[in-house]
């Protein structure tokens, strides 16, 4: 995995154990990599990876069974796309409208751009 400098790393792999998750890879109930292992994977320092784990079992999305390791929470994919969609909407969108704004880009423009992303999809599906 390559880290970026802009955030810190332990909360670099919380978000890709997140990723994991919102992709299947882990599923609820379902036992993670030990945190050594996790580290060993990664290459950094066992304490960088502990930080993680702890920061998502605080937020109730791993937890931990002792002697067995950290599992996958039930509500786990429910309370990340939560998080994910409040920091989408409160950091990432206000810029993107600032830029839209700027750029002259209409909503309807976006909106060409999403259906041919990810083909024409009807209300009804939707």
């Amino acid at each position: 995995m390559t880290f970026s400098d802009n955030k810190a790393i332990y909360l670099q792999i919380a978000d890709r154990l997140c990723d994991d998750i919102l992709a299947g890879r882990y599923e609820a109930d379902n036992r993670i990599p030990s945190v050594r292992e996790y580290a060993v994977a990664l290459e950094v320092n066992a304490n960088t990876a502990v930080k993680a784990y702890e920061k998502l079992s605080r937020k109730d999305i791993i937890y931990n069974r002792r002697g067995l390791g950290y599992f996958v929470s039930p509500q786990a994919q429910t309370i990340i796309r939560r998080e994910r969609r409040d920091s989408f909407f409160s950091d990432l969108l206000p810029e993107v409208f600032r830029q839209m704004r700027m750029l002259g880009i209409d909503i309807s423009d976006i909106d060409k751009h999403w259906q041919s992303q990810n083909g024409s999809v009807s209300e009804t599906e939707q």
